[in-house]
């Protein structure tokens, strides 16, 4: 009777963790969760449980020792941290102002556009306040809005429509005044 235990079909069976492993590896990503049923398995990559996870880019050091995923202003005097594909000519600029940052609050997909032929959700000089969409990223063939939670005007979009991003990576910069 054991053994007929055993060959069982269950919900995640080893093709199936092999598969998940490997879509995990093709977009880079630290953790997938998934419940069937009274059945769940969670598969994390190492480097993803050390919170938060961190794009592939250097950061300078930075006083501040907590970790926001809304828009906060860097300290002044250091340099913001650098998003990859940032622009070479807007990165000095950024780091000289004290401009805002809006991050992903989730692993996914930027997405600029609500639909390929809408126009974009805010270019740079927009105008915008907390309640402003200004994305979607999407996780799961879900389209999940990310709005500003602050005011100003867009200064600089960090990362390009399609882009994967981590959570934390910097999307807008915003000019507070």
């Amino acid at each position: 009777m054991a053994d007929d235990k055993r060959d069982a079909p269950r919900p995640f069976d080893v093709k199936t963790v092999e598969y998940l492993l490997k879509l995990m590896t093709e977009h880079d990503l630290g953790e997938v969760d998934l419940t069937e049923g009274e059945q769940r398995i969670r598969l994390r990559k190492r480097a993803a449980m050390v919170a938060p996870p961190a794009a592939p880019v250097a950061y300078a050091p930075a006083p501040v020792a907590h970790v926001a995923p809304y828009p906060v202003a860097h300290a002044p005097g250091a340099p913001a941290p650098v998003s990859a594909p940032a622009s070479a000519g807007a990165a000095p600029a950024a780091a000289s102002k004290n401009y805002l940052e809006i991050k992903s609050p989730m692993v996914g997909t930027f997405y600029i556009k609500p639909d390929p032929k809408k126009p974009d959700f805010v270019t740079v000089g927009a105008k915008i306040n907390a309640k402003t969409v200004v994305c979607t990223i999407e996780a799961m063939k879900t389209y999940n809005p990310v709005t500003a939670d602050c005011a100003g005007t867009i200064a600089e979009i960090c990362v390009q429509s399609g882009d994967f991003v981590e959570f934390g990576t910097v999307l807008f910069r915003v000019d507070p005044s």
